[in-house]
């Protein structure tokens, strides 16, 4: 081999350590760089999530004052409903008495009498489709604070 050609191949050595070695610096700074945006994302998120607690926080507690407004009113409705429905029954029951003594009357006096009969549909109307609800929980029950 020649002295030239011995340096030339020397020197493609050289450059292609030193181009391993650009490589290596480059995917450092790369990988430097991809763990810096990394940790930007992750606290950006965190943030994010942390903003979001504190939010759904706000919400809870606007939701628990709004169940404790609102509870006092539902029982008292609750209440006023228990009392018409007891009225109801009573004057069920007294217009059924009074049917029967129209119907005793008419019967006795031989006069006939138009006795109209409960209609059903009108007593169904004032009980609730399905069976009772149950009182609504106070807002602890369903909110830890």
């Amino acid at each position: 081999m020649s002295p030239a050609r011995s340096r030339q191949g020397s020197w493609s050595d050289g450059d292609a350590r030193v181009t391993a070695e650009e490589r290596k610096q480059r995917r450092k700074l790369s990988n430097r760089e991809s763990a810096r945006r990394s940790r930007m994302r992750k606290q950006r998120l965190l943030e994010d999530l942390t903003n979001r607690v504190a939010q759904l926080s706000k919400e809870k507690g606007r939701m628990v004052m709004q169940v404790d407004e609102l509870t006092p009113h539902q029982l008292r409705l609750e209440a006023e409903n228990d009392m018409l429905r007891a009225l109801v029954a009573e004057l069920t029951e007294r217009l059924r008495s009074l049917s029967s003594v129209l119907r005793v009357v008419e019967e006795l006096s031989g006069v006939a009498m138009d006795v109209p009969e409960i209609p059903d549909p009108l007593l169904k109307s004032w009980q609730p489709p399905g069976p009772a609800l149950p009182s609504m929980a106070a807002a602890a029950d369903f909110f830890h604070r």
